[in-house]
């Protein structure tokens, strides 16, 4: 009784209040109910042990901003626990970090007790928040580089998203106003968008949103009160827009659910900014996600067959789909967006989604590792990298990831100058590298530089995190040994404009010589000869030429007796013409809407077109495909595109064929070759003519060494009469061959 504890001497402001201890108990027991399958009871003994001892004994209650410190770890895990992946090594790390942070745990005592990955899980944090203080709001892309390239390790970018988040949700109305406006700027533009790039949208969405509200509290409030005045009519106007959809849905057998949602208040004000509006005329305020149940393997076919059939109840705006289906986002997110006008002339967004891709965008890259590459930049080529690893996998994605090269800026560093500015560089990036990527002005007077405090070389490589400030003499010039030093295609290139440059003096010197000694003797310089010229001295580029000129290696008196000895000995060159002919026809009306049966189970009324890759008539064997607005294009079995398409896009293809009735008629190609006398195109034109229901639309011939070659666009009703005129073009006197194309 008589020990004093450090919690005996905090003043009352420094002690929790019971509302923070409840929600400190609350997050320890949802703790302890989520991961009760992943820890043992030897695991929870311990780390009780643990934290109730150090936590009471040892550590403040509150940290330097007054937070909550307990509260803050334990709302930590929890919420990694609820929102992305309940992981036993993670759980462990989160929950002894702050004890390794101030020396109540070392390394060997984690490394002995819970493993040496959770050991590096702890790490990993460190490194990251010794440099997060260094960032500035100019280089926030380079910093989210460098952060991910000390971390090592995918799940302690993650570890710190949702710190973050916790922070966030901690510091409304907290009397720091700076700090607070610095913590949610650092949310925005780092944590938030490193979230978007794992697919940690509800964590993103919700960081963005306090961002706003910490750094433009009244928008923020405005915006939201506006949302809540207008919430009613919002619901009412999405039950009128699902209500027909859904029963059309039905009638087709879909599994399906339906939610409408608004959209977050900081993608609304964004929107308001860039479109310069008041939030009524932002025309997407909320969205409508479909979510299918159907087999893995038709999960592409359904989503497109149900934007089919809401484009054709609702008008499409081609410009607003968005196709994440075919190809994902680099965080693994699939969807089908489409955006029709609804009811009242107002515009929706419709997003289409299975129930497995609906789990991927809910809970991002750890909520389902069976995910497919994508291009992009290196973030992405690294996400895709790991995706590639996960597929094969048969755990869970967060004891897959231990194993993975956490770097995907592997062949980057970074490096700071003495104000604080972050560069990213290549691997392997030398001064003078760092020093053209200030500038080129800098890069050409380099000399040599202080990195950490000491002199270096231009071919000293830089380090992850050196502070390198950069020596200059005005007396420098870039010299073509550089170009041995540099490893940057940037300083490469840097280097070698600084030497053309001189080299285009030099050059420019030259031809004024040149030009100079021709007035004064009189001879017009024909720039097509005198390039043609320059050549047969063995110069491959003008450039090179005129610098030698210029450098006295070229006498300008000697080559112009050269230059008048060619001119003289050039001759006419002769030139041959080719005729055309062409007759242009306008085109027709559209086919009627009853000359197809589209689709397995007869969807009627779809809104569709012939293509004009392979122009199919009735008779033809044909297929349909799903554009982006929703109309099915037409194609022929046989259209040259169609082995394409089906590799590409099988999901989009749908059944069609003729329902028996004939429409409009529609245009053919017929290819004619033959002997080309006069008369023979106005006999075939003739036959065209006569031929019932028949008319000639467009013709195109070539004549070449006697024969020719035409391209005739005529319109027919079906594949018989096209037949039956193709053999009677075939009788015409000198036609050796005529076909369809």
């Amino acid at each position: 009784m008589k020990e004093n504890t450090a919690n005996d001497k905090l003043t009352e402001a420094e002690k929790l209040t019971y509302t923070e201890l409840k929600s400190t108990l609350t997050s320890a027991g949802a703790i302890r109910s989520i991961c009760r399958d992943i820890l043992t009871a030897d695991d929870f003994s311990d780390l009780e042990s643990l934290l109730s001892e150090h936590y009471r004994r040892h550590l403040s209650s509150r940290n330097s901003k007054g937070l909550p410190l307990a509260d803050m770890v334990m709302t930590s895990a929890r919420i990694f626990s609820e929102m992305v992946d309940p992981d036993r090594n993670i759980i462990v790390a989160m929950l002894l970090q702050p004890l390794h942070r101030f020396g109540l745990q070392s390394d060997s005592d984690i490394s002995s007790r819970w493993g040496d990955d959770v050991l590096g899980l702890i790490s990993g944090i460190e490194a990251v928040r010794r440099y997060s203080s260094r960032n500035n709001a100019t280089n926030h892309d380079n910093f989210r580089g460098l952060m991910v390239a000390l971390a090592h390790d995918i799940r302690v970018i993650i570890i710190m998203i949702v710190q973050n988040l916790v922070l966030m949700r901690s510091i409304n109305h907290h009397p720091d106003d700076s700090w607070v406006r610095n913590v949610a700027f650092e949310a925005n533009y780092l944590y938030a968008q490193l979230a978007h790039r794992l697919g940690l949208y509800k964590i993103k969405g919700e960081l963005e949103d306090l961002s706003l509200k910490y750094t433009n509290r009244e928008i923020y409030t405005q915006i939201a009160h506006k949302l809540n005045a207008t919430k009613r009519s919002r619901d009412q106007y999405i039950a009128e827009f699902i209500a027909p959809f859904r029963k059309r849905l039905e009638k087709e057998d879909f599994k399906f659910e339906i939610k409408g949602r608004t959209k977050s208040i900081s993608s609304i004000w964004n929107k308001m900014k860039k479109q310069k509006v008041d939030l009524p005329g932002i025309y997407d305020l909320f969205a409508i996600r479909v979510i299918i149940d159907t087999p893995e393997e038709k999960e592409k076919t359904d989503c497109w067959k149900a934007y089919a059939i809401l484009t054709d109840m609702y008008t499409a705006n081609p410009a607003r789909m968005k196709d994440w289906i075919t190809v994902p986002k680099s965080n693994g997110y699939e969807s089908l967006h489409g955006t029709v006008m609804g009811p009242g002339n107002k515009w929706v967004e419709v997003q289409f989604r299975t129930r497995r891709m609906d789990l991927v965008a809910e809970k991002g890259l750890a909520a389902h590792w069976r995910y497919k590459g994508v291009k992009g930049d290196s973030t992405d080529q690294w996400m895709a990298n790991i995706r590639d690893i996960l597929d094969a996998g048969e755990a869970g994605p967060m004891q897959l990831m231990r194993n993975i090269n956490m770097d995907p800026f592997g062949k980057e560093v970074f490096a700071f100058t003495p104000k604080g500015d972050l560069f990213r560089l290549s691997a392997g990036a030398t001064v003078l590298d760092f020093a053209f990527h200030v500038h080129t002005n800098v890069g050409a007077r380099c000399t040599g530089a202080i990195v950490n405090g000491r002199n270096c070389k231009l071919n000293y490589r830089i380090q992850n995190g050196d502070t390198v400030e950069i020596l200059t003499s005005a007396n420098q010039e870039p010299r073509l040994e550089w170009l041995q030093i540099v490893n940057s295609v940037r300083a490469r290139n840097k280097i070698k404009q600084c030497l053309n440059e001189q080299k285009q003096r030099l050059a420019d010197l030259g031809k004024e010589a040149l030009m100079r000694r021709a007035k004064n003797r009189k001879i017009d310089v024909d720039e097509a000869t005198l390039m043609k010229l320059i050549k047969k001295q063995g110069y491959k580029y003008a450039l090179e030429f005129f610098a030698d000129m210029g450098r006295d290696k070229i006498d300008p008196g000697r080559f112009l007796n050269t230059y008048v000895d060619e001119v003289n000995r050039e001759h006419e060159v002769e030139k041959t013409s080719a005729e055309e002919y062409k007759i242009v026809s306008k085109d027709s009306g559209e086919p009627a809407n009853d000359v197809l049966t589209i689709g397995e189970k007869s969807i009627s009324g779809l809104k569709y077109k012939f293509a004009r890759c392979c122009n199919p008539i009735y008779g033809d064997k044909v297929f349909g495909f799903i554009t982006s607005d929703g109309t099915v294009t037409i194609h022929k079995t046989d259209c040259p595109n169609a082995p394409n398409i089906r590799i590409r896009y099988p999901y989009r293809l749908i059944d069609a064929e003729w329902s028996g009735k004939t429409g409009n008629a529609l245009p053919a190609t017929i290819r004619v070759i033959g002997i080309d006398d006069i008369g023979i195109v106005a006999n075939i034109t003739g036959i065209i003519s006569h031929e019932q229901g028949c008319q000639l639309r467009n013709i195109s011939i070539d004549s070449n060494d006697g024969m020719f070659q035409g391209f005739l666009v005529v319109t027919v009703s079906d594949t018989r009469q096209l037949t039956a005129l193709i053999k009677k073009i075939k009788t015409v006197k000198g036609v050796k061959d005529a076909v369809r194309m």
